[in-house]
């Protein structure tokens, strides 16, 4: 993995052809707005909920062909923090914060 914008922008290696370019990952990527205390998008890109999904997805994928103890731990653990990030998403909406350059 190489990073190429810190918390935003990631190419990933290729699993056999490492000498061509990889798969680029470009998260979303806010700012304050000037004058208030809302974020404007200024990149857009995917979210960490979304890489999650699909990580899931394709765990599960995986157990259904090559069934094992450790994908399904695998697949609990990333089930678990989708559901920390989405309290994480629900707790901001309820205070009033989720969108806007506050704690």
């Amino acid at each position: 993995m190489q990073v190429i914008k810190e918390g935003h922008t990631y190419e990933l290696e290729n699993f056999e052809d490492r000498v061509n370019a990889g798969q680029v990952v470009q998260f979303i990527e806010k700012q304050p707005i000037e004058g208030t205390d809302h974020l404007g998008t200024i990149q857009d890109g995917t979210t960490n909920e979304e890489v999650l999904k699909m990580l899931i997805d394709r765990m599960n994928h995986l157990q259904s062909k090559f069934p094992c103890k450790a994908n399904a731990i695998v697949i609990t653990n990333l089930e678990e923090s989708l559901m920390w990030l989405n309290k994480r998403t629900e707790d901001r909406i309820e205070r009033n914060v989720e969108g806007k350059n506050l704690s």
